[in-house]
């Protein structure tokens, strides 16, 4: 672990394991710690690297415009520094945007890729629920109470298990409390998030894909999976019940199986 230069900016890393590289890609607002239940688990069979995005965590926090292409170019000049060629490619959400820019910008480095509680974006797509929205612009910065957080943080999470998965929500908020990104790096990642479009050019990606959602998922309505499978050549999708928009920490045991099963095959 430890910072590297990137792209023009100092990035935080950690290579976890042995074996084919494994990069996994956070979301908006989120840092290495969002793998907790992923990377003793991958780092059994894969060398998994995880790094904080441009904006968050240890990552340096340029005030200026942030973009998914910007994003990209940040993760291929972190693998061209850490001398990996070639990879399978995981993000989440807003990482699932980086993800699908990378593929399609970098396939050379590209072996499988796995989409989590994404979208192609743009006005195709079914877009974020308005609740969800109004709750996503108080993200970022410090916040007044516990209870202001766990309204913020709650959304990520299936609501009918919410009660199931306390541990989870105690975790996103004990980071995020002890670790606050700044208001402005966090708008950053907003902004950059808000343009992205990749429907009519996810035809061309390559890569062998799987793409994951939960049916509970509140931030990023599940049927957009089925939407980007409809676009991705030699794709499948997975829907896993009962879990919301973070299912890998609701359910990470299936999860990591789902990952691990594709990766092999």
């Amino acid at each position: 672990m430890g910072r590297i230069k990137a792209n023009g900016i100092h990035m935080y890393y950690e290579i976890h394991g042995s074996g084919e590289p494994l990069v996994l890609i956070e979301g908006l607002g989120y840092a290495t710690w969002m793998w907790y239940k992923q990377i003793e688990r991958l780092s059994q069979h894969y060398k998994v690297i995880v790094f904080d995005n441009r904006g968050v965590g240890k990552t340096d926090m340029p005030d200026e415009e942030y973009t998914i292409e910007l994003f990209a170019a940040d993760m291929a000049e972190l693998l061209d520094a850490l001398g990996i060629k070639k990879a399978h490619i995981l993000g989440v959400s807003m990482g699932g945007y980086v993800a699908q820019e990378f593929a399609l910008s970098y396939p050379e480095y590209v072996d499988k890729l796995i989409l989590c509680s994404t979208t192609f974006g743009g006005p195709n797509c079914i877009p974020i629920p308005e609740a969800t929205l109004s709750m996503m612009f108080k993200g970022g910065g410090d916040y007044k109470s516990e209870d202001d957080i766990k309204k913020v943080i709650s959304i990520a999470l299936d609501e009918k298990n919410l009660s199931k998965h306390e541990d989870v929500l105690v975790k996103i908020m004990e980071e995020k409390m002890a670790h606050p990104q700044p208001k402005f790096a966090y708008n950053r990642q907003l902004m950059a998030s808000a343009g992205f479009n990749t429907e009519e050019r996810l035809c061309k990606v390559k890569a062998e894909t799987l793409i994951l959602a939960g049916r509970g998922d509140r931030v990023v309505p599940w049927e957009n999976s089925q939407l980007i499978q409809n676009k991705i050549p030699h794709s499948r999708c997975e829907v896993l019940e009962g879990a919301g928009h973070v299912f890998f920490m609701e359910q990470p045991a299936l999860t990591n199986k789902l990952i691990v099963d594709f990766l092999y095959q």
